[in-house]
């Protein structure tokens, strides 16, 4: 098992330094923008902003992983998961801010904005339903995919065949416990017309309570990877003064940015021809969580698949409840009341799709372990969606969405009938087991 004296050890600086400064680099010309107010193509100017976004999500990504060396362990997972996932938060707390104006001016209607053709409300329900998908159907397959890649290349085709898949920690039963938790209350959004203030209190309350659970966490030896781990080597003053640096820079290129860069992507759409719905959904989410997903590689490619899986289950648990829970405060704010986030009938469709795949994904995580085929399983239905969308007649669009969702529901339910002793076990170790006796059976095929 690697140590963090061994990480501490393994560093080249020069070359971390210059990851650093390609990641600053690519905020320069978003802010010389901001600054000077040149007139850009929309593309171009979508382009440059959502590199700056790309460049501050590895700033932020590289700092929370340092600050574990200063906080308890199972505090920075949850700690590294929601920084991590901060551009996403910014560029769809946008879109709600947008669709509360446009609320307020217009009343439920909630028209588009600009040169686009989808109302503000449906993009921010786009963008937080596709960034969801993708964490599953991309990030967590990804991690298996590569280790099986990865014990293929080391051990030959015989210990990969062998190979029973990644398996996480018993102290990852509190994430996945919560996010369970947070997908059966999920299922129950797309029967209403709104994602309201009281299904937002029901959210941030299930995150606050996993918050809570994981802070309690001992502490324990980090893995750093890339320019974190070259963080790790300053010392106490310094690395905490550059980590506040960092973050304190990092959010105030998103800040700057995100606004600009939701604008941009709307009116290329318009330009181009190209559904906005499609670019908000996909290309949005995939920029602000490209770091994330690096990172959970990296750790995967080291066969340290506790460490990768784990931070993006904590990523989805954040995303599922705090992402989902504060979209309609901010809605509710900039609309001047208690009025909940609209929900359109494709947006319907595509909250009832990504809870049904949250529950296979739970289903198939309940037992602490993905095997090769449950991962396949997974990335196919991903892209079975997108499939089917191209293969049905305009006039049926929706039948795919509702079809695959279906699909993920009858799979999680065969999943847990067939081993009906996975969830109450997942709970007692979620949400009441001691951390001591967590650590008492450790899994895993970390180095």
């Amino acid at each position: 098992m690697t140590t963090l004296r061994d990480d501490l050890l393994d560093v080249h600086p020069s070359r971390q330094r210059i990851s650093l400064a390609l990641a600053v680099g690519a905020t320069v010309p978003a802010l010389a923008v901001r600054m000077f107010d040149p007139t850009l193509p929309h593309a171009v100017a979508a382009l440059v902003f959502g590199l700056a976004i790309v460049g501050s999500a590895f700033i932020l990504s590289w700092a929370a992983e340092a600050a574990q060396l200063d906080i308890s362990a199972g505090l920075a997972i949850a700690v590294l998961a929601l920084i991590a996932v901060l551009p996403e938060y910014a560029v769809d707390f946008v879109f709600a801010w947008q669709g509360g104006n446009s609320f307020e001016q217009y009343g439920a209607s909630c028209p588009p904005i600009g040169g686009g053709t989808e109302s503000p409300c449906s993009l921010a329900l786009a963008n937080m339903t596709g960034a969801n998908r993708l964490l599953i159907g991309v990030g967590w397959t990804m991690v298996v995919f590569i280790a099986w890649y990865r014990i293929r290349r080391r051990s030959g085709r015989g210990a990969a065949r062998a190979w029973e898949g990644v398996k996480l920690d018993r102290e990852h039963s509190i994430e996945l416990a919560y996010l369970a938790i947070a997908t059966v209350y999920s299922l129950t959004l797309p029967l209403k017309h709104s994602i309201t203030p009281f299904d937002a209190f029901v959210l941030i309350t299930i995150f606050a309570l996993y918050t809570i659970r994981v802070s309690r966490a001992p502490a324990e030896e980090p893995h750093l990877v890339g320019p974190a781990r070259y963080l790790g080597t300053f010392s106490r003053r310094a690395r905490r003064t550059a980590i506040v640096v960092m973050f304190a820079f990092a959010a105030g290129v998103i800040l700057v940015c995100a606004e600009a860069f939701a604008h941009a992507l709307v009116e290329t759409g318009a330009e181009l021809g190209i559904s906005e719905f499609f670019l908000v959904q996909w290309l949005a989410p995939l920029a602000s969580e490209a770091p994330e997903l690096l990172v959970a590689g990296l750790y995967a490619w080291r066969l340290n698949t506790n460490a990768g899986l784990g931070t993006l289950v904590s990523s989805k648990v954040n995303q599922w409840t705090l992402l989902v829970g504060t979209l309609p405060i901010v809605f509710s704010i900039a609309a001047g009341g208690l009025h909940g986030l609209p929900i359109e009938a494709v947006q319907r469709e595509e909250l009832f799709l990504t809870a049904a795949q949250s529950f296979f994904a739970v289903a198939i995580l309940a037992n602490l372990s993905m095997s090769l085929r449950e991962a396949w399983f997974l990335f196919g239905l991903f892209w079975a969606q997108f499939v089917l969308g191209a293969l049905v007649p305009e006039s049926l669009h929706g039948i795919e969405r509702i079809a695959v969702g279906v699909v993920y529901l009858v799979l999680g339910l065969w999943i847990l009938l067939g081993d009906r002793s996975r969830i109450p076990r997942l709970f007692r170790d979620g949400l009441r087991a001691p951390f001591a006796e967590l650590k008492t059976e450790p899994v895993g095929d970390r180095d």
